[in-house]
């Protein structure tokens, strides 16, 4: 399970056994929900967060942080997840502190 960020204490991450679409996982707690993005000539077109089946979805405060963190980082997000799934790269932890925007 790499983990690739941590933003105000949400882990996001990926599982080892991923499939496409390009999606990333976000947890605090006892709380997950994942974000999948979906790319059309190399441009994210649209991002859906959804929840995880056997977990309760984020919710308030958590869940704009997460989204809002997908707005500003959803290209590096998917650069990590295709550094991993497609070229086998080891990708690197970031934590973030300070809330964006």
């Amino acid at each position: 399970m790499p983990k690739i960020f941590e933003y105000l204490g949400i882990l996001i991450f990926f599982y080892s056994n991923e499939h496409e679409p390009i999606h990333v996982h976000a947890k605090k707690g006892e709380f997950e929900s994942k974000a999948e993005f979906y790319i059309i000539n190399g441009i994210i077109q649209e991002i859906k967060v959804s929840s995880v089946k056997g977990s309760k979805p984020l919710k308030g405060q958590n869940l704009k942080d997460f989204e809002t963190f997908l707005e500003v980082y959803a290209d590096k997000i998917v650069e990590k997840w295709v550094n991993y799934f497609v070229y086998h790269k080891d990708v690197e932890f970031e934590k973030i502190t300070k809330r964006l925007k």
